[in-house]
């Protein structure tokens, strides 16, 4: 634990946490002591190198502790492929068994209500009662303030435009489309595994991860626009079955009203979904 540590981080003040079994060799820099507890209290919950027979999840693995749990999920399934692939089935156990023990720790730490930093509890840990109703879709995923700034100028410029042109024959609406499935492409990309290479040095199944990327990138922009276009077609056929006729305001501006809906939608899927 210590070694994984001190090869990442290093702090002046770290002898004073070297009595808690936290840090066994330090030379540190510069992050606040209450920063060092909090990885402290993480490594703590995933068990130290002198317990349990010495056995360290996170050196199994090849992680540290102040690496998000996406980060853990990826390297145990490189190396899990890999062991599998040579036949080493005493490998393949103990990943699992390094895997299961962090995973229990994130469950653990929802319990107690810990979120905190990097070590906030994965969105992919799930009790076994609470299991997703669609696996594949849309998944909860802030992005970065500065790409949610970005979302926003694209999505509020597409609105002006179509607000001043009135009628642009759905053109914002195409540009819109290539412009997010480019940005939610991109957002995907970072959720990737990282990459393992043969002995060629070849990217193994990169084509198959960029066309899974892809195809998600493409059902998720153009969900949006099918939700505002059947949304707005839904509306219209309910005002015209209660009132038995189509307001002119929301006739004549059909393509003013799709276009702003699916911006927004565009925008708020892009920066707070994946």
């Amino acid at each position: 634990m210590a070694f994984a540590i001190s090869n990442v981080l290093h702090l002046p003040n770290s002898r004073s946490y070297a009595k808690n079994n936290c840090f066994n060799h330090a030379s540190l820099p510069s992050l606040s002591p209450s920063y060092v507890r909090i990885i402290c209290a993480a490594s703590s919950a995933a068990g130290s190198p002198t317990s349990d027979n010495d056995f360290n999840p996170y050196e199994v693995l090849g992680v540290n502790p102040i690496e998000g749990f996406d980060m853990v999920k990826a390297a145990y399934t490189r190396k899990r492929r890999d062991a599998e692939r040579r036949g080493d089935e005493a490998l393949a156990a103990r990943l699992e068994k390094a895997y299961d023990k962090l995973m229990m720790a994130q469950l653990s730490n929802r319990k107690k209500g810990v979120t905190f930093g990097s070590f906030q509890v994965s969105k992919d840990i799930k009790y076994a009662d609470k299991q997703p109703i669609i696996p594949w879709g849309p998944r909860f995923t802030k992005s970065e303030v500065k790409d949610i700034r970005i979302n926003l100028a694209i999505s509020a410029a597409f609105i002006a435009w179509i607000f001043i042109a009135r009628n642009a024959e759905w053109k914002p609406v195409q540009f819109l489309s290539f412009v997010f499935v480019y940005r939610i492409f991109e957002k995907l990309k970072s959720f990737e595994p990282p990459a393992t290479f043969t002995e060629e040095g070849e990217d193994e199944g990169r084509m198959m991860r960029m066309g899974k990327r892809l195809l998600r990138s493409l059902a998720l922009a153009f969900g949006c626009i099918a939700f505002a276009s059947l949304g707005y077609t839904g509306v219209v056929n309910l005002i015209e079955y209660f009132t038995g006729y189509v307001p002119v305001a929301l006739y004549n501006n059909q393509e003013v009203i799709v276009t702003a809906v699916t911006s927004i939608s565009l925008y708020f899927m892009a920066s707070y979904y994946r």
